[in-house]
């Protein structure tokens, strides 16, 4: 009973093992109050981390795992999919190097809407597993969001897929959201909900 009457009083920190600045800032305000996020450089970790599994739960935890390997701190990792319906789930796992190993965000959509040029079912769904190692334990969380890939990109904010996907029951994509807007239902928000109420 002690460590959870710590955990509510202390700062616990927790050390993000991501390089993505767009995920950083999402994460960061999800956990505004209750957490002390630490980054993979203020960690002394530079090192590119390896995502060589073939889902995302294994690639959150390749992450988690090197972190927590070279420091022994308590650590997560999220590895995220967009899941299209009919292209048979792809890119999924391969999401952000779906055009190639280099390629850009915009790349990436670019070859997403010209894969979805003919195809009337616009379904998908962006999926996102955590990989928490807490207390030398490992626990993974997962968030989904459904929604529908548009035909031409719409906003100028998010990132990655966000100009050409429009979360169900919306009218605009994640990049029309301001961070506020997004981070109140998207995939990584509801995956980050339920590791903080863990």
């Amino acid at each position: 009973m002690m460590r959870i009457e710590q955990i509510n009083t202390d700062k616990m920190k927790l050390i993000f093992a991501t390089n993505n600045k767009h995920k950083l800032e999402e994460v960061a305000q999800l956990l505004t109050g209750q957490f002390q996020l630490i980054t993979l450089a203020e960690a002394g970790i530079h090192a590119d981390i390896p995502e060589t599994a073939d889902t995302l739960e294994g690639n959150a935890a390749l992450k988690s795992r090197f972190v927590f390997e070279r420091t022994g701190l308590n650590c997560f990792a999220d590895d995220t999919g967009l899941e299209v319906e009919a292209l048979n789930g792809a890119p999924g796992v391969y999401s952000a190097r779906y055009a190639g190993e280099k390629c850009s965000f915009a790349d990436n959509v670019n070859k997403l809407l010209h894969e979805m040029q003919d195809k009337d079912n616009r379904a998908a769904k962006f999926r996102t597993v955590i990989s928490l190692i807490l207390d030398e334990k490992e626990y993974f969380f997962e968030g989904v969001v459904d929604g529908e890939i548009t035909r031409e990109v719409h906003g100028a904010d998010g990132f990655g897929y966000d100009p050409v996907f429009k979360p169900a029951g919306f009218d605009k994509t994640f990049a029309e959201m301001t961070l506020e807007e997004k981070n109140k239902i998207s995939h990584r928000a509801r995956a980050v909900e339920k590791l903080v109420s863990f």
